[in-house]
């Protein structure tokens, strides 16, 4: 593909900076009690206690977790607040630093009401039974200033067993780090506005997926958790990451710049970025085992502008504006399995690199990393044919008229007509613009799919032949060398775009009313 759908580049002359940070990442840590059956046979067997007995003192340890917190709280002089209700815990913790001005530490302690699992008592065969459930619990949050990674809190259940959830911000902590540095930055919020050295911050920002997560995560959880070490002896939380969102910032030179590529981004993807395209840009197929559904959002209502978020499951691909200046293009993942990665596994009796699904684990980190970057990129790709210039009413009357291509005479084109958009949005799909289409894949966009061989498909395949010819011949797509595949030229996705835009955006209700 030509190096000018590359987004940076062509939108060079507007974009100052750009940087790929982690964002809001959340870690979760699970003690080793994951079945009935484990726990059951660890009360029996370590704690050789009553399995009636066991929930008096799980209620006990529960208010050992709640004076533990108490007692953090006024050592470190912050303050510690109850809630039975639901509370904008975000919210009561800038309140508090604006009243209580601090550089690190401890800032708060927040005693929430929650619904979480734990476990409950149940008639057995013989003998009660323990299983888990949901039931309401006191759930502790601690808010620290840590000088490393900034603003975080831990949260930790007080009933059994005490899962634990830390939650970092790879702004914050890179902010942290270029302080360190010395190297010049204005942030707001969780964005940068300014970057005096971006290829030194971006080296700063990829080290966060390989940092000593394991080590970190256990020290926070040994500061809120005093039953580690006590009757729950040697066992230590299992780490895995819950929610990573992964961010590809680019820094614009004024509002103005992006106030005005930023609708054609949006209406872009709106128009032209399919289900398929989506699963594309994680690095997925549209398979027909697929078994999920694939939507497409536009938040119109979120201050400053319109966000765009493509769902795959449970998994997200969004873009927005930060500040209007900044353009972010963000991959959430929740459910690591719906991609694949490649890791050393034994396959008959050799150690050899094989496509598995990620897993959640800490040590995946650097999985997410790839998995996150390359979706960004791939997706600024397809938008890099936003904003091409204007066709014009000479380009237009060309088009129109014949043109010959290798010595026969070709037809003009009727840029409004039902055959031709249809032509137009097939060979304008988004996962196109990556490695280009072919023959067939325009046959299926325009006839859906038809079984191999026969008369049907060769009929199919010498008419998508000649529309193809049709487009080289007026200089809208051209071959790709050494290939069967062909590609979009820029002239072809100025004129094209212009069709499709002016077909359904500017006056569909002008041509339904004559039709």
């Amino acid at each position: 593909m030509p190096t000018n759908l590359d987004f940076t580049q062509k939108f060079a002359s507007d974009i100052v900076a750009g940087l790929d940070c982690y964002d809001r990442v959340m870690f979760k840590g699970h003690l080793p009690f994951g079945s009935d059956s484990h726990l059951n046979a660890y009360v029996d067997g370590v704690l050789q206690m009553r399995r009636k007995d066991f929930i008096p003192f799980v209620q006990q340890q529960s208010q050992v977790l709640v004076d533990h917190a108490r007692q953090a709280a006024a050592d470190a002089g912050a303050p510690y607040h109850h809630y039975e209700y639901r509370c904008h815990k975000e919210a009561i913790v800038r309140r508090i630093l604006q009243e209580r001005p601090r550089d690190d530490g401890l800032i708060a302690v927040l005693c929430c009401k929650e619904t979480c699992r734990t476990v409950k008592l149940a008639h057995g065969p013989g003998r009660p039974w323990l299983y888990y459930a949901k039931r309401p619990q006191r759930v502790l949050y601690y808010y620290f200033l840590d000088p490393q990674f900034g603003l975080l809190h831990v949260r930790v259940q007080t009933w059994f067993p005490y899962t634990i959830q830390v939650y970092v911000n790879g702004h914050e902590w890179l902010a942290r780090q270029m302080l360190a540095a010395k190297i010049g930055f204005v942030q707001h919020d969780n964005a940068f506005t300014q970057l005096d050295a971006p290829e030194r911050a971006q080296q700063l920002a990829d080290r966060f997926a390989r940092l000593p997560w394991v080590k970190q995560l256990s020290t926070w959880a040994q500061t809120v958790n005093p039953l580690l070490g006590a009757w729950l002896g040697e066992h230590d939380y299992y780490w895995v990451i819950d929610q990573a969102e992964y961010s590809t910032d680019l820094l614009f030179k004024n509002r103005a710049a992006l106030a005005a590529l930023y609708p054609r981004l949006v209406e872009h993807a709106l128009l032209y970025f399919s289900a398929k395209d989506i699963l594309t840009f994680l690095g997925r197929r549209l398979h027909p085992h697929f078994d999920g559904e694939v939507l497409t959002l536009c938040h119109k209502e979120r201050i400053p502008g319109t966000r765009i978020k493509h769902r795959m499951k449970n998994n997200w691909l969004k873009m927005y504006d930060k500040f209007g200046q900044v353009l972010r293009i963000e991959t959430v993942i929740n459910q690591p399995r719906e991609f694949r990665v490649r890791r050393r596994r034994l396959r008959q009796g050799r150690d050899q690199l094989v496509w598995c699904p990620m897993n959640k684990g800490v040590a995946n980190f650097y999985h997410y990393h790839q998995v996150a970057h390359a979706a960004n990129h791939r997706y600024l790709d397809a938008l890099a044919v936003v904003n091409a210039p204007s066709a014009t009413h000479q380009q237009l009357d060309r088009i129109s008229e014949p043109a010959p291509f290798h010595g026969r005479r070709r037809r003009g084109l009727n840029f409004l007509c039902g055959a031709e958009q249809k032509l137009f949005r097939a060979v304008l799909q988004g996962d196109h613009y990556l490695n280009g289409f072919r023959n067939r894949d325009v046959a299926q966009a325009l006839y859906g799919c038809v079984s191999k061989g026969g008369a049907a498909r060769r009929r199919r395949t010498l008419h998508v032949s000649r529309l193809l010819q049709l487009l080289r011949a007026h200089g809208l797509i051209a071959k790709i060398a050494h290939s069967h595949r062909y590609r979009v030229t820029d002239k072809g996705m100025t004129l094209m775009s212009a069709a499709v835009y002016a077909r359904y955006k500017v006056m569909p209700k002008e041509l339904d009313d004559v039709a």
